[in-house]
């Protein structure tokens, strides 16, 4: 029997497991429990609320492992990952670890097992935003170089990594885990009465959601920020599901009591909650990847807020505005969107809900499976 952990470390991170941990459990039921599929939770970020509630919609199981980081700087982040991973690791002597996205648990674990001499896989390879003042672009960049399997969302993916010189051999476009999970779940996600919860019963409403630094940190951003959305609130409701760090630096600044009545101020939601909000949103406003996607599935209009992306299938194909760093460039966006002649996206190639099962088979045929 081969052993395989795969890792957590934030949120974003368990859309992209819970698909895998069901596919290893399909493969094993036809071949006789070959494969021992085991979950790290990292504790990078950590809420122990929305952890459970996230793991409770993913039908995930408890994690095998937990190792608490909690927050800190990235150094204090990585490094404390590294040390807490490396002792599961002598401990359990894995086959291979699959680590996902591109948070600092990521590249962490990633090193851990390369230098004790076991494989790595990567799931949502070769993305690039071509901007390393991004944390998680370093990460991205890092982890591709040292992995033994990479797991291709996009077609640029592909691309990026074949430009970086990485061997055609490790190379695998498998499509969007977190697109496994979201056709999954959509029966669920209709059953969510999180609209009416909130008040949004027939009425046209964006959803927004911000956190990067570049937006959240910097005080003239912020202020862009809140008046985009107090404007906008002036003719739709808002459901602005808030991160720590970003309502920390409404506070500071003294922005927090400035808003808008229409804006529904939320803590972070869970998993099938928020998707049912994206999907019935007339709009989303956003810095976030993950939404990109999501968006360009639903084909909800979004509109991103960088001045990069490193999903450009989504702009290229999908519904996503990618706007650039000025807050009131998404005005005439929004225009377009409220008169109807937004443009209508289309759903990139093999996201299609089987991304896992081919990640699966691939491992087994690397690994000579049977």
């Amino acid at each position: 029997m081969k052993k395989i952990i795969s890792v957590v470390g934030a949120r974003p991170n368990f859309m992209k497991v819970a698909p895998l941990h069901k596919a290893f459990a399909l493969y094993n039921s036809s071949n006789g429990n070959s494969i021992q599929h085991l979950i790290c939770h990292t504790g990078q970020h950590y809420d122990e609320k929305m952890s459970k509630v996230f793991f409770d919609d993913l039908e995930l199981p408890k994690p095998d492992f937990y190792l608490g980081i909690g927050s800190g700087s990235h150094a204090e982040q990585t490094a404390r990952v590294m040390i807490e991973f490396e002792k599961i690791l002598l401990s359990e002597k894995p086959d291979l670890i699959i680590v996902v996205g591109d948070v600092n648990s990521t590249i962490a674990c990633s090193l851990t097992a390369v230098k004790l001499g076991i494989k790595v896989a990567h799931v949502e390879a070769g993305l690039r935003s071509g901007d390393r003042a991004m944390p998680e672009e370093i990460n991205r960049i890092l982890t591709d170089s040292i992995s033994d399997l990479l797991f291709v969302t996009e077609i640029s993916g592909m691309q990026n990594l074949t430009n970086e010189g990485v061997p055609e051999q490790k190379i695998h476009f498998v499509g969007n885990c977190m697109i496994d999970s979201l056709i999954h779940y959509l029966p669920k996600i209709e059953l969510s009465s999180i609209g009416e919860e909130l008040g949004l019963e027939g009425s046209d409403y964006v959803v927004a959601t911000f956190h990067r630094p570049s937006n959240v940190d910097n005080a003239d951003q912020l202020l862009a920020m809140t008046a985009l959305l107090n404007e906008t609130a002036e003719n739709l409701k808002i459901v602005f599901p808030v991160h720590p760090r970003t309502i920390k630096n409404l506070e500071i600044n003294g922005l927090l009591n400035g808003l808008s009545k229409n804006i529904i101020l939320t803590d972070p939601i869970g998993y099938l909650d928020f998707i049912k909000l994206v999907k019935d949103a007339k709009f989303v406003l956003t810095d976030s990847g993950g939404i990109q996607e999501e968006s360009t599935y639903l084909k909800v209009p979004c509109i991103t807020i960088r001045t990069t992306t490193e999903r450009p299938s989504t702009v290229e194909i999908g519904n996503n505005y990618l706007i650039g760093d000025r807050f009131e460039d998404a005005k005439p966006v929004i225009e377009i969107i409220m008169k109807g002649e937004n443009k209508k996206g289309k759903i990139p190639e093999l996201w299609d809900g089987s991304s896992a099962s081919r990640i699966i088979q691939i491992i087994a045929t690397t690994f000579n499976i049977r």
